[in-house]
């Protein structure tokens, strides 16, 4: 069952949480070109933009699987008081926190800014990818600690 517990977590985490960081990545820059040239906003591109922010929140509620079958598969393995566990739960809930309070408003901000044909400010945009590149540094590390398991018999 562990094993089955497992697969479905890493899955979970590749189909859920790789669309997310890359969509969430592409978004600042696609909401810059999107506004044009002072023309107002390319209606190809802010059709761009606004499935980007939809992949970023369609995905983001699916990627609730991964912590609960992560807590199924640690429980299953034994290993919920691993201090690598613990570190991993507070980084996935501190990702959560970024894209639920920062990540995923700011892009409603800024389709809102594209939607009334106000300009997109670059300060904004570099605001959201920093909040972005925080987000994706937060899942690598929690990938690495998957991965490596510090103190674990199978780690590195």
């Amino acid at each position: 069952m562990t094993k089955i517990l497992l697969s479905l977590h890493v899955l979970a985490a590749i189909v859920a949480v790789g669309p997310v960081t890359v969509a969430a990545s592409m978004f600042p820059p696609a909401a810059r070109r999107a506004h044009g040239d002072g023309e107002g906003p390319d209606p190809a591109a802010v059709s761009t933009v606004r499935m980007l922010h939809r992949i970023c929140r369609v995905y983001s509620g699916i990627g609730l699987a991964v912590p609960l079958l992560g807590f199924a598969t640690a429980a299953a393995m034994g290993v919920l008081g691993d201090g690598w566990l613990i570190t991993s739960i507070a980084l996935t809930a501190a990702a959560a926190g970024v894209l639920v309070a920062f990540v995923l408003p700011r892009q409603g901000e800024l389709l809102g800014e594209l939607g009334a044909s106000r300009p997109v400010e670059r300060a904004h945009t570099a605001q959201l990818a920093m909040f972005t590149g925080i987000f994706n540094l937060l899942w690598a590390t929690v990938t690495v600690l998957m991965i490596v398991r510090p103190g674990s018999t199978t780690g590195a």
